[in-house]
């Protein structure tokens, strides 16, 4: 990955990536999206406070629904939730700073995707569901310079 004149090594999707991103292919999408907000859990990642974006702190009720044909697809729920979804407060710590990328978020389109983020990478990088993911110094290096006009670009 690149920010500016810097190179940072990351981590990208199982699937690879994809310009016809599925929910579940584990494939992150080829283009461009926006950098709109964040998460962090304060516990754990200060940093996260450190940055011009909206940070919302990570707390244990917070969700993320992945069903396409719920009312909440791609959106925050509070948990518990009927629908499947993904708890943003972790174990692993992957989302300790989380940044959410506008990949299907407006207009939401079925199927084509849910909870693209911008994350923490597990050790030696192994794959992620189809996010992008860097350390946790990299991370903090990182959220001092983005906003909501920051764009990431996944290219082959």
């Amino acid at each position: 990955m690149q920010a500016g004149s810097k190179v940072f090594a990351c981590a990208l999707g199982r699937g690879g990536i994809s310009a016809n991103k599925r929910e579940g292919d584990g494939a992150t999408p080829l283009g461009e999206m926006r950098i709109l907000s964040g998460y962090f859990r304060g516990d754990h990642f200060a940093a996260g406070r450190k940055t011009r974006l909206a940070m919302a702190s990570i707390g244990a009720d917070l969700g993320w629904c992945e069903v396409p044909d719920d009312r909440n697809y791609n959106r925050p729920v509070k948990i518990p939730y009927g629908a499947s979804h993904e708890r943003m407060r972790r174990d692993d710590r992957l989302y300790d700073a989380c940044l959410v990328l506008d990949w299907n978020m407006a207009p939401r389109r079925r199927g084509r995707g849910s909870a693209i983020f911008f994350h923490l990478a597990r050790p030696g990088f192994t794959p992620t569901q189809g996010c992008v993911a860097v350390t946790a110094r990299t991370m903090a290096r990182l959220l001092p310079l983005v906003s909501d006009r920051t764009v990431v670009r996944v290219v082959r």
